[in-house]
């Protein structure tokens, strides 16, 4: 092969990075190996990440002074914005959550109310806290559920536990010494361990776990909707079932299940038991004021047209700009509730993105433009981009077109003809109709492979080997990309 692409066993698994020993020349560096180009971008949030090391670092009292500096990224889809915000949060292990802009509207209209992005990072940081905890404690839980399987394994090798003469009414105490000769007598002991030595090392070999045994597991708290309108309804929802969770009791449900689906419940059952719920919330709540970020895309779709016709009375643009209102205090520092308690937003760090093709930054409400002092122009994609993007970055396209088409057996071989071929038709095609940037690739790739695809399984043997050339691509693309109406629909 012709390009040098590595085969999908050749990929190493990528070390645990630590964000605090990374200069902002080494982030960019991380993020190039998944972004082709768009340097001023990476270079900034490069700088907002190293920035919030820096300042964990300061005084207590000038931490809380510092505020992080909001980036909005500007350019066409398909450049790479929402990207670097994915491997951003990927290789900050910060909590990270991604909301489209258009899903929010002005309190009062059909829609999701703003302040719920801040409990979607707040229960990202939950989830991300409770795993790294239970982590920690999952060599014990294993241990304790062994025992408690073992135990409904051979019921009879569990030792009673003895009863105080004083709870038997009637009982001498001659006869409470016998009762407890009979408990401890050293035959029996003896006969229920060797019962249980040999069951654990069944169990450890693996030879019961299709056999099935009786379980008792908790139902949960039924979940309750509260259909209501107006502002602050997700609040109002999250109070009332919080209210009636604590209120309904919980059920013990009987079930006949396999031991290896028992072992996966006890051991959840003592992940939840050995994990403290209070230090994970709080925990949680710290992560996500001192390290979460929020990306918003698509900020462009919610703002105003310029005082076009819609920007009258009652026009789309009254709910465009009221949810910018709402936003504001949100980027601004505001306290929003959630299950896990109040969260701050003072420093939360803002991504914004938007392709801006109708608007401007500019057209945003001017408060929400100063929340957001960083602005970042995005690069239109270049040929070479597209051929890099194809082959450079570790998720490349070729690779995961070999990773897909090696499970069926086929062997895909690219040569540097054919990736010049695929990246002039993405640029050309892109050109000619409207531009989608690198996302065009996945169609074209898709348009390329779809025979392949569909034959793989059932090719002979001696077919498993595929060149894929110039002359290949130009076959398979060439009708549809010289008719610029098939093309507009195709590809």
């Amino acid at each position: 092969m012709n390009t040098p692409l590595q085969s999908p066993e050749s990929a190493e698994i990528e070390p645990r990075i630590d964000m605090d020993e990374l200069t902002p020349r080494q982030i960019v560096a991380e993020l190039d190996k998944y972004i082709v180009g768009q340097k001023d971008a990476k270079k900034a949030v490069a700088i907002a990440i190293r920035n919030r090391v820096r300042r964990r670092l300061v005084s207590a009292e000038m931490r809380e002074e510092i505020y992080p500096k909001n980036i909005i990224m500007i350019g066409p889809t398909g450049c790479g914005k929402t990207e670097i915000a994915r491997r951003l949060s990927r290789l900050t292990g910060a909590p990270f959550v991604k909301v489209e802009a258009t899903k929010y509207t002005e309190v009062g209209y059909v829609g999701r109310d703003v302040e719920s992005m801040v409990r979607d990072l707040v229960s990202t940081a939950v989830n991300m806290v409770r795993n790294e905890y239970r982590g920690r404690v999952t060599e014990q839980a294993e241990k304790n559920a062994r025992a408690r399987l073992l135990d409904l394994l051979l019921p009879s090798s569990t030792r009673p536990k003895e009863t105080p003469a004083s709870s038997v009414p009637g009982l001498s105490p001659t006869g409470l010494a016998v009762q407890r000769g009979l408990q401890n007598d050293p035959a029996e002991t003896e006969r229920k361990d060797r019962a249980r030595e040999l069951m654990t090392q069944k169990l450890d070999n693996g030879e019961l776990e299709e056999r099935e045994v009786d379980i008792e597991t908790q139902n949960n708290a039924p979940m309750v909707q509260v259909m209501t309108s107006g502002p602050n309804l997700e609040d109002l929802d999250m109070q009332v079932q919080n209210m009636l969770g604590d209120l309904l009791p919980r059920k013990q449900k009987r079930r006949r299940v396999t031991v290896a689906e028992a072992r996966k419940i006890l051991i959840n059952e003592e992940l939840d038991r050995l994990v403290d719920q209070d230090k994970v919330q709080t925990e949680a709540v710290r992560r996500a004021e001192q390290m979460g970020i929020i990306f918003i895309d698509e900020l462009d779709k919610v703002t105003g047209r310029g005082g076009g016709s819609g920007s009258g009375a009652g026009g789309p643009d009254v709910s465009r700009e009221g949810v910018q209102r709402d936003m504001l205090p949100i980027v601004e520092g505001a306290t929003v509730n959630t299950r896990s308690g109040p969260v701050k937003t003072d420093h939360i760090l803002f991504i914004a993105a938007g392709a801006f093709h109708t608007s401007k930054p500019s057209d945003l409400i001017p408060e929400l433009q100063g929340r957001f002092p960083i602005r970042v122009e995005l690069e239109k994609l270049t040929e070479a981009d597209f051929r890099t993007i194809l082959t450079g970055p570790k998720n490349s396209l070729c690779r995961q077109a070999m990773a897909l088409m090696e499970t069926e057996g086929l062997q895909l071989d690219f040569d540097e003809t054919a990736i010049d071929e695929l990246a002039h038709f993405a640029f050309r095609v892109n050109e000619e109709t409207e531009n989608i940037g690198a996302r065009r690739l996945n169609t074209i790739m898709e348009r390329l492979l779809e025979d392949l695809s569909f034959e793989a399984p059932d090719l002979p043997e001696e077919e498993r080997t595929v060149q894929i050339d110039r002359a290949f691509v130009k076959e398979r693309l060439k009708s549809i990309v010289e008719n610029s109406d098939l093309s507009r629909y195709i590809l």
